[in-house]
Formats: structure tokens, sequence, C-alpha cells
């Protein structure tokens, strides 16, 4: 999960643990893409739009750009719900896009669509 917000990682985290998967968390953009390169493709990345360093649609541009990364979902979660912001992060490489705030249930259900289970 990549927010720059230390509470809504531990929220987010919250709810993946209660799901029986694990996390990893990162801060920015390249935070993300460095510790990806150490540890390797996660089930799905959860990522924030707004963030310091690099931001989300930065950061998607960059991962999607390696042939590699292709399989690996990723769904934006932000607070940007302007039709444009969703056709941007889709066209970016974005599979999903969930609006913050949201429950375990709108989480688990876009995580159910993409095939990720614990």
């Amino acid at each position: 999960m990549v927010d720059d917000s230390r509470g809504i990682r531990l929220a987010i985290g919250g709810i993946l643990k209660s799901l029986g998967m694990s996390i990893s968390e990162a801060a920015d953009g390249q935070e993300a893409l460095d510790s990806l390169s150490s540890e390797g493709l996660p089930d799905a990345i959860l990522l924030d739009w707004n963030m310091p360093v690099m931001n989300g649609i930065e950061f998607l541009k960059e991962f999607r750009a390696d042939a590699v990364n292709a399989a690996c979902p990723v769904i934006m979660v932000t607070t940007n719900s302007d039709f444009e912001n969703i056709t941007e992060a889709l066209s970016a490489g974005a599979n999903e896009y969930v609006m913050k705030p949201f429950d375990k249930e709108m989480l688990f259900g876009k995580l159910d669509a993409l095939g990720v289970h614990a």
C-alpha cells in the first residue's frame, strides 16, 4: 500500500489484515518503486494519488513502463473524484479506482473483482 498518510496506511492495513492479507507500506511512489526492486511484486498495489516526492500517477507510469509489472493489479485509492481523474488513472495503468472514504466490503469487492485473495 502506497500512501503518504500514516493514518490511512494503518486503516487500510487493518482492513487487509482482517481479510487475511499481509501488507507492505510505502509513503510515496519513489519509496514504493525502491521497495519493489528489493522485495518483488506484491499480489496487488493500493495507491494514493496525492503524495510528495512521486505521486500516484507518476508511480503508475513508471511502474507500468516495465512489462514485468503488467499483471500486478493496481487500485487507485484517493479523494480525487472527477471523471477526468478517474480516466487519467485508468489510462496510466490503474485497474480499479476507489474513493476515500470507503469500507471493508467495498475494498474487498474491488480486490475480489481483480482476483486478489488472501
